[in-house]
């Protein structure tokens, strides 16, 4: 199970990496494909940073630690960073959702990565909880 979550933490840093990539890029980015899906007005909007860093190398940082985590097999504090990645994430969507009303594929990879992790993680601390006496 460990080594399904690294992977998909992997994988959020790549989509993390795009993104990044995106938030500093001047040229038309690869993901505009029509008015609803645009990730250049996501990663180029005021919500794209938090306290001058991007929120993009903010979930590189974070799908770092939860690789690490998980790969340390220390479980309480693996479903605990997922969750509060989970609770971010949701927060970035909501933000896509109801202010920006576009979406960014990276964006949505990145949500979707998460999810899973977070599902895995919780199943990962149960079973841990388990096979301690």
């Amino acid at each position: 199970m460990r080594y399904i979550i690294a992977l998909l933490a992997i994988a959020g840093i790549v989509a993390s990496t795009l993104a990044l990539r995106i938030h500093y890029s001047m040229d038309a980015p690869p993901c505009d494909i029509n008015a609803h899906w645009d990730c250049g007005i996501v990663n180029h909007s005021r919500y794209s940073v938090m306290h001058g860093v991007p929120v993009a190398a903010i979930g590189m940082a974070g799908y770092a630690i939860i690789a690490i985590l998980a790969l340390a097999r220390r479980y309480r504090l693996l479903l605990a960073t997922s969750v509060a990645g989970l609770a971010f994430a949701l927060y970035l969507t909501s933000i896509e959702a109801r202010i920006l009303q576009i979406w960014c594929l990276y964006c949505v990879i990145s949500q979707t990565i998460i999810a899973l992790i977070t599902l895995l993680s919780i199943a990962a601390a149960i079973r841990s909880r388990k096979a301690t006496p």
